[in-house]
């Protein structure tokens, strides 16, 4: 089974969650600055949210050209993906709205691991089906990144019900270390054209 089906539909749904996203921002009564200090917080948690499936994304495109074919359970690992991503409009209005109260910002990062778990489960997918010389496989490595990034978030769903400042530090570093540019699988790519 061919891949482009996947991608289209993939695509279509991440840019459907960043507008849902987008028209939660309501519209502040009021011409001057401080009119826009209620809706801070949802803002800030907008462009969180924005640079995390920003990143899915990214990840996700990056992740599709490794794959030569796709599986039913490809298929249905990536819906769960997409299901879980499909939460974070949700968690991120109810966060924001709350001004980063406990358990807003402790669901946004049970979301967050959710999402994470999702990730994991597609790419282990993808490379069983690839067979065990797959690029993919290549590529990822030891996966420092995805092997922290799910204890970050626990660390953060955990500090939400007592700090949650601390708890959207994490988050917020989780995403800077994903957003350092990650050339494994287009270096893993390119290697195999030259080769």
């Amino acid at each position: 089974m061919g891949k482009t089906r996947l991608e289209a539909f993939s695509d279509g749904v991440i840019a459907i969650l960043i507008t849902i996203m987008v028209l939660e921002m309501k519209v502040p009564h009021g011409a001057d600055l401080s009119a826009l200090m209620p809706v801070l917080p949802v803002f800030l948690s907008y462009v969180l949210s924005f640079i995390y499936v920003g990143i899915y994304w990214n990840n996700h495109h990056h992740m599709m050209h490794t794959c030569k074919k796709v599986t039913g359970g490809i298929l249905w690992a990536n819906l769960h993906l997409l299901f879980s991503l499909s939460l974070i409009p949700f968690a991120t209005g109810w966060m924001g709205e709350n001004h980063f109260a406990m358990m807003p910002v402790a669901l946004y990062g049970v979301v967050l691991l959710w999402s994470a778990f999702a990730y994991f489960i597609l790419q282990i997918l993808i490379i069983r089906s690839q067979g065990e010389h797959s690029l993919l496989k290549q590529a990822v490595g030891s996966d420092w990144k995805g092997k922290m990034s799910p204890a970050l978030y626990l660390i953060g769903i955990i500090f939400a019900f007592w700090m949650p400042q601390i708890s959207m530090l994490t988050y917020v570093l989780v995403a800077l270390i994903w957003l350092v540019p990650d050339r494994r699988i287009e270096r893993a790519i390119s290697g195999t054209h030259e080769g």
